[in-house]
């Protein structure tokens, strides 16, 4: 395949296109993960302050992707850089490669917050979060399918890129979806091993765990699908009760929802007690992180002690016998400064509780601006996260939201790039603690201004 040719114009984001035009002699696509690509080109940032992002052509957004959600606290908050100073300034080092007790204090703090969390293991990403997460529910319970619904995205491994964006005509029954592959590069034995469940359907979704019980290690899902279509409370209540009847692990995939639903995620909203839970994004303070926690004893069979570590030298250990788990920079002491300083802003002074106030004002803000032009339009979401759907019917999961007039949302969101509002087009909103009504009032009239000239 030849390398791709960009453009760029000669418009206000006239240094980005030619820096992507740069990036794809080196990069394919000219980005390093598919997700930052959007049509024509990218926009090259070069800075970010409080709630706002620069470019490289020096135009400036209100920014609500903020690291698809990762920066609560918005760019540069002054707490968080802080700790990272005095970390490595206290501490003389960037990582020790040894356990150390900002792991422990992490970890406490997790117990605390999450009822489901008993014990944690850290990795470097979500994606490791959700297959650690995996793994341990295979080893735990001797099965080796798991369950996902379909629409959710638990990271882009073999494991987990099934029936995430599904063509319809493609996608079986809705009470009985098929299990569909997303990329290429993935064997068979994902596909045939993965059971689609259609999220917020109860009755089906029984049937189906049901009918696969004596195979099912695990049930993964978000509990707020793509952090903005919230699972019903009858339906994760009902989920739960229904896989400790078959003795099926219920893993809560919360990185988009840790700290952003409430302090202890969504477990904490729906009263549940998941055996599995995922985190990563906000519990970084920015950098790359991801957790695992559950119960005690899951999350033991993890543990080294006994001389159960596959790489030590001499060691007579069977594979079989072990879950291996482990990475050099697991537990970071920079990312776990970061992330300390993050979660212990969000406890103080009713700090959440006042994010979450003004996304919700900003949603009502915007919800009377589209009525006011007459487009049909919704959001939806929870606690500091939600979505701009454009469309009336209630939307519980991803065939609902295939129903939603996707292009013109799409062409609003060009639009608003252009008058300053950042999120990737099509992306969920995410708000920040540094977000002021001032930018939410910008925010809606600039939509007006946008609804305005599309609506001529």
């Amino acid at each position: 395949m030849l390398k791709q040719k960009a453009s760029f114009d000669s418009g206000p984001n006239r240094k980005s296109g030619e820096l992507y035009a740069r990036a794809c002699e080196v990069m394919p696509g000219g980005v390093t993960a598919n997700i930052k690509y959007f049509e024509p080109h990218p926009i090259m940032m070069e800075k970010g302050k409080g709630s706002r992002l620069y470019d490289a052509d020096g135009n400036e957004y209100i920014d609500y992707l903020l690291s698809y959600g990762a920066l609560i606290h918005g760019h540069g908050y002054a707490p968080v850089m802080q700790a990272v100073y005095d970390q490595l300034e206290s501490q003389g080092t960037t990582i020790f490669g040894t356990p150390h007790q900002l792991e422990i204090k992490m970890a406490e703090k997790l117990v605390d917050l999450y009822p489901g969390i008993e014990m944690v293991r850290y990795t470097n990403s979500g994606l490791e979060a959700t297959l650690l997460a995996v793994r341990a529910a295979m080893a735990y319970t001797g099965k080796e399918k798991i369950a996902k619904f379909e629409g959710h995205y638990h990271g882009g491994s073999n494991q987990f890129l099934v029936s995430v964006n599904p063509e319809i005509e493609k996608s079986g029954s809705q009470n009985e979806p098929n299990s569909i592959p997303e990329s290429t590069g993935i064997p068979d034995y994902f596909v045939e091993n993965t059971v689609i469940l259609p999220f917020n359907d109860l009755d089906a979704t029984e049937q189906l765990l049901r009918k696969h019980a004596t195979e099912l290690s695990a049930v993964i899902l978000e509990p707020v699908q793509g952090g903005f279509i919230p699972g019903d409370e009858e339906f994760i209540q009902g989920l739960r009760k229904v896989t400790e009847e078959l003795g099926i692990l219920f893993i809560f995939d919360e990185v988009k929802t840790g700290f952003r639903t409430s302090l202890g995620g969504c477990q904490t909203v729906y009263d549940v007690k998941p055996d599995l839970t995922a985190l990563g994004k906000v519990l970084g303070g920015g950098f790359p992180v991801g957790a695992v926690g559950g119960r005690e004893e899951i999350m033991m069979i993890s543990a080294p002690n006994g001389g159960r570590d596959i790489l030590s030298a001499g060691s007579k250990v069977k594979g079989k016998d072990v879950l291996f788990h482990s990475g050099t920079y697991n537990g970071h002491p920079t990312v776990l400064a970061a992330g300390l300083a993050t979660i212990e802003a969000l406890e103080n002074n009713q700090v959440f509780e006042q994010l979450v106030e003004r996304t919700y004002y900003l949603r009502h803000r915007l919800e009377t601006v589209y009525k006011q032009y007459g487009v049909e339009m919704q959001t939806i979401g929870m606690g500091s996260i939600f979505n701009i759907i454009l469309a009336n019917e209630p939307v519980k999961n991803y065939r609902d939201l295939q129903k939603a007039n996707t292009s013109f949302r799409k062409m609003i969101d060009q639009e608003l790039l252009k008058k300053g509002i950042y999120t990737k087009p099509m992306n969920r909103y995410s708000m920040s603690t540094v977000h002021t009504v001032e930018d939410i009032e910008k925010t809606a009239e600039l939509h007006e201004e946008v609804l305005k000239k599309l609506r001529r």
